[in-house]
Formats: structure tokens, sequence, C-alpha cells
């Protein structure tokens, strides 16, 4: 129970800082029609709600199911897919040819961020949340959760990251 209970609060924090990163203004409000601003807004935060909902989820080679478990890439390919309705391809390397590739200071949430953490690039794929957090299924015998982009060993295998946009 206790482990359960530290997951979903550190999930719902992440919500909460991810929530609060994307105000608007009244004066963006006007009129019925939604900005960019806004549509990018509302479609990032349910794609962050969707990838916390998974938070404990197993991890398992190869899977794109959370009922039986879910590796990174289809973890990344089924948040996008039933949050925002994009489709990615399905492995990491594949998805790191998709997008708009961008630099660590530019990482707002909702990017993909890539690791290599398998001696080649682009093997691991994760969803920034904001703040140095992401969101992904780190290994087998482990649970989709959130991660601090700052700890030595993520550091020292980031690879780069992708902004994905709608065409």
């Amino acid at each position: 129970m206790r482990k359960k209970t530290l997951k979903f609060l550190t999930a719902l924090a992440a919500a909460i800082l991810v929530s609060a990163s994307f105000s608007v203004s009244a004066d963006e409000l006007k009129g019925d029609e939604q900005s960019f601003f806004q549509r990018y807004s509302s479609g990032v935060q349910e794609l962050i709600i969707k990838g916390l909902e998974f938070v404990g989820v197993p991890y398992r080679r190869g899977g794109t199911n959370p009922d039986v478990g879910m590796d990174c890439s289809g973890f990344v390919q089924r948040v996008f897919s039933e949050s925002i309705g994009i489709s990615l391809p399905r492995t990491a390397r594949e998805m790191s040819d998709v997008g708009e590739q961008i630099s660590k200071t530019e990482l707002k949430p909702g990017d993909l961020v890539f690791f290599n953490t398998m001696r080649r690039a682009f093997s691991h794929v994760g969803i920034y949340l904001g703040n140095n957090q992401f969101v992904h299924a780190p290994r087998p015998g482990g649970e989709i959760r959130v991660e601090d982009m700052r700890q030595a060993y993520w550091t020292q295998r980031y690879d780069g990251a992708r902004r994905i946009t709608e065409k």
C-alpha cells in the first residue's frame, strides 16, 4: 500500500507542476477561437495526464498494452495515440526521426527525450514533464515511473530531444 501511495503522490506532484506551467491569461481567452497556445497547452496537459495514468504499469519488452506491460516506446506510442491522436513509430530509434529536433535548453512538457541505454543511440525514450522530470518505462523488472534527468545515469546517457508537432 505504501509503494502505491508514493507512486500516486509522485505522479500527482508532477501533474501539478505541469499544469501550473500552462496558465492562460484572460486576454488569451477572448473570442471563441482558441489560440495556438491554448490548443498546444490543452494537448500537452492531456498528454501528460495520460502518461501519468500509466505510472506503476510493469515493464514488458515489446509491450504495448498496460494490462500486461509496456516497454518505453510502446508506452510513448500509446500515450500520444490515446491523448492527442498522433500515431508514432514503434521503436525509440524510429521516433527519434519524427518531429523537430530541439536542444536540452528548449525542452517543454510533452517533448520526447532520448537516451543511449543499450550502447546504441536513441535506444530509450520518455516524455518530458518539466522541471527536469520525465516519465518512462525503464527496464525489465521495473515499472513506468517519473525520474529526474539530472541523475548522473540519465545525464551521461542523454541523446537528445524531439518536439512532436501536428502537421
